[in-house]
């Protein structure tokens, strides 16, 4: 057992049963269907098929990040166990949860002052996070000092690769990401935009692909121009979707066909409430780890 906790947000879009495996603990955010609010505990609450159900049906949905309050009341419940506390936040590119974060374990800093707590900003959302979540639970397993494992994620983190596409616009220009004139047009031309997440941790439109199966075969050549080794690749890949599991099971069909060497199968996770209340259903998102992140 090691002599501090390894945290993480709800927003790392992998099963509660997941983390607790891995002993991690998490933090919980927000989230709002027509005005009621819910708690992003991970599907415990609101089963994702019900919530993306809503969705498609017109259901207005809002997210809250954790504030500095939320976080001095979750970091002080681990620092009372008598250990010290490595937590990783939600990319800063997407979300002001690192700020609030870091305010708070200043705030802790004199009541517990012979006791630690470090915050990273993953750059990461969705299951990239988690999978970077993964990672750090295995070097800790392996005897790796909370110094050391901060020191790692720091150097590390924009080696994760964020690779998705969305086959429905609507909520992306509900959302501002997208223009409306381009909303429709793309929708006409059957366009589904392929983006990733750059080296500040923000969502970032890179290539415009008309037709499903163009665009699951680009997002597949994107790993093999960026994973590690190549298509010898040996390390986990995730993939997270909306409401569209046929379409990322394509998506891992095809990177275990050409990825032989994984470290076991692809992992196929949901897009939690809080990223799906921003994609909404249908888009598809590729985790490997890879060439550092560059723009």
């Amino acid at each position: 057992m090691s002599n501090y906790i390894l945290s993480c947000c709800s927003t790392v879009d992998i099963s509660k049963e997941h983390l607790e495996s891995r002993n991690i603990s998490y933090v919980c955010f927000h989230f709002y269907i027509n005005g009621e609010h819910y708690t992003d505990d991970l599907g415990q609450t609101m089963p994702y098929e019900k919530f993306y159900s809503m969705m498609a049906s017109g259901a207005d949905t809002k997210t809250s990040q954790i504030n500095v309050e939320e976080f001095v009341d979750y970091f002080e419940s681990l620092l009372k166990t008598g250990k010290d506390v490595l937590h990783v936040t939600l990319s800063s590119g997407l979300s002001g949860t690192y700020n609030s974060a870091c305010i708070a374990a200043e705030d802790l800093k004199e009541k517990y002052p012979n006791q630690k707590i470090y915050v990273v900003d993953s750059l990461a959302a969705s299951s990239g996070y988690g999978l970077i979540m993964d990672k750090l639970a295995d070097l800790r397993d392996g005897g790796m000092s909370m110094d050391e494992l901060y020191k790692w994620a720091e150097d590390n983190k924009r080696k994760m690769h964020h690779w998705f596409f969305a086959t429905d616009l609507t909520f992306f220009v509900k959302g501002g990401r997208v223009s409306k004139v381009s909303g429709l047009v793309g929708t006409v031309l059957n366009i589904c935009p392929l983006l990733n997440v750059d080296v500040n941790g923000k969502l970032v439109p890179r290539q415009k692909i008309r037709g499903k199966r163009a665009v699951i075969q680009k997002i597949v050549e994107k790993m093999k121009e960026h994973a590690m080794f190549g298509t010898d690749y040996d390390g986990k890949c995730y993939i997270s979707n909306s409401a569209c599991a046929d379409d990322a099971l394509q998506v891992a069909e095809l990177v275990e066909s050409d990825f032989t060497k994984l470290d076991g199968k692809v992992l196929v996770n949901s897009i939690g409430t809080t990223i799906g209340s921003h994609t909404g259903p249908g888009t598809v998102a590729l985790f490997f780890w890879g060439d550092e992140r560059v723009d």
